[in-house]
């Protein structure tokens, strides 16, 4: 491989890490505003579809009859998406970043266990024993009513999504449909799902909320998380490889951790920041170790790449 294709990998990674630490910031942003979690959805969903209606066809016939579509739709987009949302409004972003991207490698060796898969690799344990020591770490203050107001109740929601998200991700590896038809049709069948139960039965915060902040919102989920980070990471894996993208993509919970810091103006107290290191040396030493073993396993039943979850789980 050359240099430049090296380079070209890496600034497709970078890429992939600021716009899903993005993500995170962005969306607490909003949750700081008269915008609901409804409202976000419908924005989010609304922008994209036009784009996508206006770059690519429509999925084919065949695909609109598929269940198993449908069922990745209300998983991995609408109900995720409504519990992300909706949690932003009591949760600083530090706890977005360590809950959802943080701890998915965590839920799935998890949800892989209880299915009777086994346990992932003996040389990934350490790994997911740093991110459950972050989890505990994140959960201390709520031991010691030192909590945040509606910590528990934010992060509850959090832990839900993520947990979605995981099995949304085991879906994806295990009905294989190819990246650019399944980002089509989430994002479409997402919005013919949800938007009209939005424009009728659900409340709106739009009226409250200036323009400027609407349309920003819109076009940032609408076309960043959904569209551009995906095709950032799938550059990457091209030119570097999973495992080692898989590695670049621990360092999201502790850059939207620090960001938050001087953007949002939210506090990064020491055992918050020690969950949030703990959690991305997890992630990383789980992708640096993950992709030997199940070579050496040759691909048996164990836990699946990291990287390959990760791209079939994109935000």
């Amino acid at each position: 491989m050359s240099a430049r294709d090296l380079r070209h990998g890496y600034l497709a990674a970078a890429a992939s890490v600021l716009l899903w630490s993005s993500f995170m910031l962005v969306s607490r942003l909003a949750g700081k505003s008269a915008l609901t979690a409804f409202d976000l959805l419908a924005l989010r969903l609304g922008t994209a579809t036009v784009l996508l209606l206006c770059l690519a066809p429509l999925p084919e016939r065949r695909h609109w009859r598929d269940h198993r579509l449908w069922v990745l739709a209300l998983t991995g987009c609408v109900l995720f998406c409504l519990l992300c949302y909706g949690a932003v409004r009591w949760v600083p972003a530090a706890h977005l970043g360590l809950l959802i991207p943080g701890i998915q490698p965590f839920l799935v060796a998890l949800l892989l266990l209880l299915g009777g898969h086994g346990l992932p690799p003996r040389a990934t344990w350490p790994g997911y024993a740093l991110m459950a020591l972050g989890m505990l770490l994140l959960a201390w203050p709520l031991f010691h009513g030192a909590a945040l107001p509606g910590q528990a109740f934010g992060d509850g929601m959090l832990l839900l999504a993520s947990l979605l998200w995981a099995v949304y991700a085991l879906l994806c590896k295990r009905w294989q449909y190819e990246p650019w038809l399944l980002t089509r049709f989430v994002t479409l069948a997402s919005a013919l799902l949800y938007l009209p139960l939005y424009a009728w039965f659900l409340p709106h915060g739009l009226a409250l909320t200036p323009w400027t902040v609407i349309v920003g919102q819109a076009l940032f989920h609408g076309v960043f998380p959904a569209i551009v980070a995906m095709l950032c990471y799938l550059r990457a894996v091209a030119q570097l490889g999973p495992s080692r993208v898989a590695a670049l993509m621990a360092l999201i919970p502790v850059l939207t951790g620090l960001a938050a810091v001087p953007l949002l103006d939210e506090a990064l107290g020491t055992t918050l920041a020690l969950a949030l290191l703990s959690v991305s040396l997890g992630v990383w030493w789980v992708a640096r170790r993950m992709a030997p073993a199940n070579k050496q396993q040759g691909g048996g039943m164990g836990l699946p790449p990291l990287a390959e979850e990760q791209q079939a789980c994109r935000m």
